[in-house]
């Protein structure tokens, strides 16, 4: 254990865990290979949707240092999801979230920044006027013939200046998908305007990752870093959002 900490580090995972899903085993694994890297002790908790919703957010997310939203839509509670999201936000604790963690990042954003109440996905409510996650438009090479879903990896560009590049540098970045739906480019311009700034695209512009620039730590990412981390290579976010959460310690 580092010497400079006398205690754990705390990390709500909000997620409704399934331990037939690789994504959330591996969730808990790159958070060790991360902590074994900064030579801190972590202790990861899995922290269900329908706890959030039911307790009050300050008292169901108590004593964490901070909170990673899990991969594994549609939640049992969507509510519980995004109290998790704006406690997260509103505390400026730091906040990592994967593939419906990012998601549902932009959800509670545009509902609670942007002050749009029906902000929703299309997997929750395909009627809403207001889809800020929308179908992925267009088929990919990794996935099965003419499919119109992320599956495996594909490249993603960090943009200059931002914490992503920061983290992981300027060149090409290959991240694991498992995901049929994306932000939708059409709000791009409130996002931005409203403090959201774009961390990575896709090849052809779509947004892959974005962050808060004004938290301490806040990164959301359309792929899943943490499949790709190793005890020998914690993922660079992986470790980055450690080092945020230990920084306060």
């Amino acid at each position: 254990m580092h010497p400079s900490f006398n205690r754990p580090v705390h990390v709500g995972i909000v997620g409704d865990f399934d331990r037939g899903k690789s994504s959330h085993w591996a969730t808990e694994a790159a958070l060790f290979h991360a902590a074994a890297k900064l030579g801190v002790w972590v202790e990861p908790r899995w922290i269900a949707t329908p706890w959030v919703e039911r307790a009050p957010a300050a008292e169901a997310l108590a004593g964490l240092d901070g909170i990673w939203g899990a991969p594994g839509s549609p939640f049992a509670s969507m509510t519980g999801m995004l109290r998790a999201i704006e406690h997260a936000r509103v505390r400026d604790l730091p906040y990592l979230g994967t593939c419906a963690g990012f998601q549902h990042a932009l959800i509670e954003f545009t509902r609670n920044v942007l002050g749009i109440a029906d902000a929703d996905s299309a997997e929750n409510a395909p009627a809403s006027h207001n889809l800020v996650i929308t179908p992925i438009a267009c088929a990919v090479p990794d996935g099965e013939q003419g499919a119109r879903a992320l599956m495996g990896t594909a490249p993603a560009y960090p943009q200059a200046g931002t914490l992503l590049e920061r983290l992981c540098g300027p060149g090409e970045l290959h991240g694991e998908y498992m995901c049929s739906l994306e932000a939708n480019a059409a709000f791009a311009a409130r996002w931005e305007a409203a403090g959201l700034r774009v961390s990575a695209r896709g090849e052809e512009g779509e947004m892959r990752a974005f962050e808060l620039p004004a938290q301490r730590f806040f990164l959301a990412t359309l792929f899943r870093p943490q499949l790709l981390s190793s005890f020998q290579e914690p993922h660079p976010i992986v470790l980055g959002f450690l080092e945020a959460c230990v920084a306060e310690l």
